[in-house]
């Protein structure tokens, strides 16, 4: 981003960027405590945000929810950022990305045994 887009760029604040990501401030204001997010400061010290935090923030929360810390997702960001990635980079990428299968895998099983339990309760009620 040049000197003049960031110039240009609309800044907002933490509440706006949390209503956009669905999450609430506190949890933007923990993403900038974990090094996750950069705010920058008004004149009268509230934070602002660049439009681009609440993808982020998204991303934060789907990685969270894959069961990825917050040191982890640090280590994802230049990935993020540069959109490219060196080996060693790569070679995180795929680990997470195959722990990340299994547990789905695993969720699929237990779905397909619900269903099966759902299917034997409707027929004998």
């Amino acid at each position: 981003m040049t000197v003049t887009e960031a110039a240009s760029e609309r800044l907002i604040r933490i509440g706006e960027v949390a209503r956009g990501a669905g999450v609430s401030v506190r949890a933007v204001r923990y993403y900038e405590q974990q090094g996750l997010l950069v705010a920058e400061r008004s004149p009268s010290g509230q934070r602002l945000y660049r439009q681009d935090a609440i993808a982020r923030v998204r991303f934060f929360q789907e990685m969270f929810a894959a069961g990825l810390t917050s040191r982890r997702i640090t280590e994802l960001l230049p990935c993020w950022d540069a959109g490219h990635t060196d080996a060693e980079q790569r070679a995180m990428l795929r680990a997470e990305r195959d722990r990340i299968q299994a547990k789905a895998d695993d969720l699929q099983a237990a779905l397909d045994r619900l269903d099966e339990v759902i299917a034997i309760t409707e027929t004998h009620p």
